[in-house]
């Protein structure tokens, strides 16, 4: 619900349990007054009360008791008087950067706007949501600011975006578009993020806030392995069950920034959006452009309060298409089973004995098109290599015994061995007069051009017309240097990157809109784009190319903070750290899947991934339905992790349990969360019965279980 008080003029924002409100005072200046706990009240202008001004802030000579520089600025400006980190700056025809927002008008209305040619979070019905624009101008350079903001009534979310219109007479540059600021009057705070790097994504980081700067960002062409969009200020002692957490992320996938600032007076300040120090857009008299949107959460229940909101918020307004509400099938992959070497028969015989298991899909990964017998060829050559495979033949055996088939694209990269190269080397993404770096043996292709982006779509669609293909996943596996394109002049160099990024955000919308039954999935050598954005257009993304299921705990608890279980691309895989069981166990909190040669297991292992597989079916709609609680985190304790998932009406509980590391046997009663505890809970299996009180207060006795390294356990709950 959104109120305005003409009165005191201030906007109010509610969502079921917490409070955004602003407010516009003399000169048109628009304040954060206060985000957090649900309140009644709406005048709080006392909150926008700060100590006494910084060395020598300036102030408006119509407004003497007022400073930019001190004040709870909504949308701050830079080179007005407020030396913090700024959300906005436009260099007017005249070089001055200087740029002034006073306020206008606004409007409500219920529902939520599109972001053309961007991801965001929707509605499927305007009753879900309600939204207010709040136009700002400068008046020098007739610049416009729409901040958009949409207050969900079923989840404690609010979504933010700008559109930025010159409304002047002259061409202006944008240095500094971001897509939101909150200013809070604590330091109070500790910041938490997701670090990594590849096969070691997502990594949970926690840091008290000081004076100054602190943040991520990437400037890397993509979200990146190195640093998630995501970031919580978290109330100094908050745990995953209590404090006040605030949590912060981009539906974006290009470069971003996301930055915390602390002031003299113990304020913080958190911007985020595109990272500045590679952009620049030209905006022309008329011309428009729209920030990527910004999802905002507050959770007075600690961390998993928080992650909660973002899973229901995601799965409910992000994730569209067949495959939000569709089961999924459960996939086989050729990667980790045969790399490049393969051909139809051997792939036939991973189907046979797939089918044989209960697996639903076979995907067909790198090395199917062009010349490709490894790394080092034929990106951008997307049409089948028919010396090495009948996919014809394949596909509809595959089909006929009742499995799906899937292959594996990288549309947005070129091999120089490859005939698209040979044809078209200015396609790649290049600055003139430097030579093009390389990784993994390949360059990027400017799909920031349409006549790129046609040219590779037209080949994507010409083989998924031809042949019934049932999923792609897309992968994107280079970062992005030198980075200019052809058709840009030097004036709008500036605007490569997202450019870029619209580009593929463009392909993914065309391949799902004009195949509606295909499930895609993302990838960028593991979760390198692991992001909101890809979200909007994939239902899941591969979570990380390490499939250790120890390792991979990091991965899944960090990815957990901000991302549902049904996003998170996870298989069993043959690698030795640990049995079957324990794979699966781990693998089961994502998507689920195979990647490994059903003809190389034993009887004993065929036996067990029957058993997962059935696991997999019975527990799908506990996992991607229900609330997951991280009970024992992997950097809280270095031998033991814990999760459990809760179904919405708390009758079911599926609770796992991983041994990392043996330790000397210590007592361990794991208490579990999200119960009802008025009810009584049998143990599936075993018969056991204990109340939902106990089991939260005093907690269930796991002191033997899983005592080797790598071992797990499971235990399914049912109410009575």
């Amino acid at each position: 619900m959104i109120t305005y008080n003409e009165q005191i003029r201030t906007f109010k924002l509610d969502t079921p349990r917490t409070s955004y409100v602003m407010g516009i005072r003399d000169g048109g200046f628009l304040l954060n007054l206060y985000y957090g706990r649900r309140l009644p009240d709406d005048d709080l202008w006392a909150l926008s009360n700060r100590l006494p001004s910084a060395s020598f802030s300036p102030s408006d000579p119509d407004y003497t008791d007022f400073s930019t520089d001190v004040a709870p600025m909504e949308y701050p400006t830079n080179g007005r008087g407020d030396f913090r980190v700024s959300a906005l700056s436009v260099r007017g025809a005249d070089g001055s950067s200087v740029t002034d927002l006073r306020y206008v008008s606004h409007r409500m209305f219920r529902g939520k706007p599109d972001l053309p040619g961007l991801p965001h979070l929707y509605a499927d019905d305007d009753s879900e949501c309600e939204t207010l624009e709040v136009t700002m101008r400068d008046p020098l350079t007739g610049v416009e600011a729409v901040l958009v903001y949409t207050a969900f009534e079923d989840c404690d979310v609010i979504a933010k975006h700008v559109r930025l219109t010159n409304r002047g007479g002259r061409t202006v540059k944008l240095e500094r578009a971001l897509s939101s600021c909150v200013d809070l009057p604590s330091m109070d705070f500790d910041l938490i993020t997701l670090w990594g790097r590849h096969a070691k994504e997502r990594q949970f980081e926690r840091r008290p806030i000081a004076r100054g700067l602190q943040g991520i960002r990437s400037k890397r062409g993509s979200s990146s392995h190195n640093h998630n969009p995501f970031a919580a200020l978290a109330q100094t002692g908050a745990t995953e069950t209590t404090g006040e957490v605030y949590g912060f992320n981009l539906v974006y996938s290009g470069n971003f920034t996301l930055t915390a600032e602390v002031d003299h007076n113990a304020s913080t300040r958190i911007v985020m959006g595109i990272d500045p120090s590679d952009f620049g857009w030209l905006l022309a008299p008329g011309e428009t452009f729209v920030t990527p949107e910004a999802v905002h959460v507050f959770s007075a229940d600690g961390l998993g309060g928080m992650s909660r909101v973002f899973h229901r918020c995601y799965g409910e307004h992000l994730i569209r298409g067949r495959w939000k509400t569709e089961k999924r099938p459960l996939l086989i992959n050729s990667w980790e089973a045969a790399y490049f070497d393969f051909d139809t028969d051997k792939l036939i015989s991973f189907a046979e004995r797939a089918r044989e298991l209960g697996i639903e899909m076979l995907v067909m990964d790198d090395g199917w098109f062009g010349k490709r017998d490894n790394d080092r060829s034929s990106l951008g050559d997307w049409f089948v290599n028919e010396k090495k495979l009948d996919l014809s033949r394949l596909i509809d055996y595959v089909h006929s015994m009742g499995l799906k088939f899937g292959i594996w694209y990288e549309p947005e990269m070129i091999s120089p061995d490859s005939d698209l190269y040979r044809a078209h080397p200015d396609w790649c993404v290049h600055v003139a007069g430097r030579t093009p770096s390389i990784a993994r043996h390949q360059y990027v292709l400017d799909v920031s051009r349409p006549d790129v982006r046609e040219n590779v779509y037209g080949q994507m669609r010409e083989v998924l017309c031809r042949y019934p293909i049932d999923y792609v996943k897309w992968d994107f596996n280079r970062n992005l240097s030198e980075a200019g394109s052809a058709l840009l002049p030097a004036e709008r160099s500036g605007e490569f990157f997202h450019r870029f990024v619209l580009g593929t955000y463009e392909l993914q919308d065309r391949l799902i809109r004009d195949f509606p039954a295909l499930l895609l999935e993302n990838c960028s050598g593991g979760g390198g784009r692991f992001d909101p954005g890809m979200l909007y257009y994939s239902p899941q993304i591969w979570a990380s190319d390490n499939t250790d299921p120890i390792e991979r705990l990091n991965i899944q608890f960090g990815t957990s903070l901000c991302y549902p279980a049904s996003s998170m691309g996870a298989h069993v895989s043959p690698c030795r750290r640990t049995g079957y069981r324990t794979k699966g166990d781990v693998a089961l909190w994502g998507t689920f899947g195979y990647e490994l040669d059903p003809n190389d297991l034993s009887e004993e292992e065929r036996e067990i991934i029957k058993e997962q597989v059935a696991e997999y079916h019975g527990y799908y709609e506990l996992i991607r339905r229900g609330d997951l609680y991280r009970l024992i985190c992997p950097w809280d304790n270095d031998f033991v992790s814990a999760w459990s998932f809760v179904s919405e009406d708390k009758r079911e509980a599926l609770v796992t349990l991983v041994r990392m590391r043996r330790q000397e046997e210590t007592l361990l009663h794991l208490k579990l969360q999200g119960l009802d505890p008025d009810a009584f809970y049998t143990v599936e299996g075993t018969g056991e019965r204990y109340s939902g009180a106990l089991l939260m207060y005093a907690g269930v006795e796991m002191t033997g279980a899983a005592w080797d390294d790598g071992d797990s356990c499971k235990l399914h709950l049912i109410a009575e």
